[in-house]
């Protein structure tokens, strides 16, 4: 039964020992990504031309338990259909910051009106096999928001208790066979949905800063 206030809570503790007020990761941290679990990829991820994007991780501050905002990708798009995604996509060229790029994503994929999104911090840059090199932002969520899925990237939104996510006894590790070569991910297998790839990497990013 994990609280909103709780998680500001741990994020702050964690700037006060940094000394460091402001909203981003320490470089000391490194960069998470899809090579921890394979580090056979990372001369390949190196080497491959990237770009920067910035998804949001919503926290909503519901009164009983926080809850975390994930989306399920239109089945008819070109890259990773159906998968359950954060909010998020590219940073563009006028996005003041990672913040701006993450809540302007959200605006438009569920239409999540900024003025109840409050940014708390960075988890460090996650890095992908596809080229991306992704800052999670994560926010608090005020109640009171309405949203509306577009049908063009987001086929359903949905919300998942931070509790569960936050439970390393829901992580598993899992594995398949891509380009003839074995990959390793984590996975969050939440009721009929499944929670894997970035979005799990990430979630769990979160838990090995301030949970466990």
């Amino acid at each position: 039964m994990l609280t909103a206030d709780d998680l500001r809570r741990r994020m702050l503790a964690v700037r006060e020992r940094r000394g460091d007020g402001a909203l981003s990761a320490p470089e000391a941290a490194g960069e998470y990504g899809d090579h921890r679990l394979n580090p056979d990829l990372l001369a390949e991820m190196k080497q491959a031309e990237t770009r920067e994007a910035a998804v949001l991780v919503p926290v909503v501050d519901r009164a009983d338990a926080a809850t975390v905002i994930l989306t399920t990708r239109t089945r008819s798009l070109r890259k990773h259909s159906g998968q359950i995604a954060f909010p998020g996509g590219a940073v563009d060229e006028d996005d003041r910051s990672p913040e701006d790029a993450a809540m302007r994503e959200a605006f438009e994929e569920v239409a999540l009106d900024p003025g109840f999104v409050e940014p708390i911090g960075r988890l460090p840059r996650y890095l992908t096999t596809t080229g991306f090199r992704i800052t999670p932002v994560v926010a608090i969520v005020r109640p009171g928001f309405q949203l509306k899925a577009n049908p063009g990237e987001v086929e359903d939104v949905f919300e998942v208790p931070l509790g569960f996510l936050m439970d390393a006894a829901n992580h598993r590790q899992e594995s398949r066979e891509f380009r003839g070569l074995q990959r390793h991910y984590y996975t969050m297998p939440y009721g009929e949905r499944f929670i894997w790839g970035v979005t799990a990497g990430i979630l769990r990013t979160l838990y090995e800063r301030y949970y466990a």
